[in-house]
């Protein structure tokens, strides 16, 4: 069976999006396809920082073949003036990481968990996203998560998903629930 959906394989760039819940969530879900069916995947987060979620422990016991990178400073939406400057490194770090890990060649699937905030908060120029998906070697799936996908990047991307919110818990005054949530 695998033959007959296996052809030379193609690398391509996805982009979870939308106002809605479970753009990252799906694309961990990808993730865990994929490294059920042998791919090495690295997940580089540009905004979740020093969070505990569930996701950390389940990559922790998934072992060196799925890993999770976090690298942001939080909600930048929120930052004071005088944080921005942190949150500004750490996305220009971890668009570094990202760069390297594509360079080397060793994953086949790399995730840029909330690049698309770190783009619209200008903590990440487009152009430098787009630059990095052209050095992409041509096996690499890449994901990139976060509301408000820049144009340029939607028109780059090989398949795009658009989460729209109807309905949230949080409406009803409802808290983050483990296991959901985090």
């Amino acid at each position: 069976m695998e033959g007959e959906f296996m052809a030379e394989k193609q690398g391509l760039i996805l982009v979870n999006t939308g106002n809605g819940k479970g753009k990252t969530t799906a694309a961990l879900g990808l993730a865990m396809r994929a490294w059920g069916q042998g791919l090495k995947v690295l997940v580089v987060q540009f905004i979740k920082g020093n969070w505990k979620y569930g996701e950390l422990e389940a990559a922790r016991r998934m072992g060196p073949d799925f890993v999770i990178r976090q690298m942001g400073e939080g909600f930048v939406q929120h930052c004071t003036e005088n944080e921005r400057p942190n949150h500004e490194l750490a996305a220009a770090e971890a668009l570094h990481t990202a760069k390297e890990e594509i360079a080397a060649q060793k994953w086949d699937m790399i995730i840029l968990d909330e690049i698309n905030y770190a783009v619209k908060f200008g903590l990440v120029a487009v152009d430098d996203v787009l630059s990095l998906l052209e050095e992409k070697p041509a096996a690499l799936h890449v994901v990139l998560t976060g509301r408000d996908a820049h144009p340029q990047i939607v028109d780059k991307a090989d398949l795009v998903t658009e989460m729209k919110e109807i309905k949230h818990h949080h409406k009803k005054g409802i808290k983050a629930q483990k296991g959901i949530e985090f």
